[in-house]
């Protein structure tokens, strides 16, 4: 399973959006995820808006951040923030969760988490 099919698979724009809200609704709702929500401004309106557009092309739909933004550059617009093992666990807590809730097959379930630990685990900026 390619990351290319994982849009049709979680049903296009309404899937990528509602998994994306759910993540957030679950940083700002967990005590657990404390460090990582602090991170982010207080108005989470754009940090969702981003997400969903880069996940949009990222899991092979529309490129809408790339249209708006250029190249994600992940790695090189995360080096501001402090991010460690225990960011990048408090981020896929939440992630994880929102994947539980809205993904019913077992198997992309699996793959999605995969495929963010990948990427959450590579964002780590600073020695623990």
């Amino acid at each position: 399973m390619s990351n290319s099919s994982y849009y049709v698979l979680l049903d296009g724009e309404t899937g990528v959006r509602q998994l994306v809200d759910r993540f957030y609704d679950l940083m700002e709702m967990m005590p657990a995820a404390k460090d990582i929500l602090d991170l982010h401004p207080e108005d989470l309106s754009d940090s969702r808006d981003k997400l969903f557009k880069f996940l949009s092309g990222f899991f092979g739909g529309p490129s809408l951040y790339i249209e708006q933004y250029g190249h994600p550059r992940l790695r090189a617009r995360h080096l501001p923030f402090p991010i460690g093992d225990k960011e990048r666990d408090q981020w896929m807590l939440c992630m994880n969760q929102a994947i539980d809730e809205q993904v019913e097959d077992p198997m992309l379930a699996q793959q999605l988490k995969l495929t963010f630990f990948r990427t959450a685990d590579h964002m780590r900026n600073k020695s623990e």
